[in-house]
């Protein structure tokens, strides 16, 4: 069993968190009436996708005995913000989420093919967004 827990400090839109030993800061753009201070709390969702696949891709690698030297994420989330501004017809979070992955190995991309088959289905964050309903198109490719 694992467990985490953070604090956080909230003025306006902007939070200040604490996770153990490091800090960070969560702000909204000046459209949505932050002070663009940190990034958005849907940009750290997005972030803690790519972080979490690229941990769960180098335990799974070696596991698998896959040389794998890193991997290069760029993720997207569309969302309909009439949900978060109060419409009880649309999702307030991410319609869909485009997750396109670059794999830096030496494998055959059959290979990379079995590595992301497998991620996907142990990354907690991933599985959590599908659970949640999110169309999730994700693609990885050998570099």
């Amino acid at each position: 069993m694992s467990n985490h827990k953070i604090t956080a400090q909230g003025a306006g839109v902007r939070t200040e968190v604490s996770a153990g030993r490091h800090t960070f800061v969560i702000d909204e753009h000046a459209n949505m009436g932050g002070q663009d201070a940190g990034p958005s709390p849907l940009d750290y969702l997005l972030g803690s996708l790519a972080g979490c696949e690229e941990v769960i891709a180098q335990l799974v690698a070696r596991e698998m005995e896959f040389k794998l030297n890193g991997i290069q994420f760029d993720v997207q989330g569309t969302l309909d913000t009439k949900g978060l501004m109060g419409d009880p017809n649309v999702k307030p979070y991410f319609q869909k989420v485009r997750i396109r992955a670059t794999v830096d190995t030496p494998e055959e991309e059959s290979r990379v093919k079995q590595l992301q088959e497998a991620v996907d289905r142990r990354c907690p964050v991933f599985t959590l967004i599908k659970a949640a309903g999110v169309e999730l198109d994700a693609e990885w490719t050998k570099a």
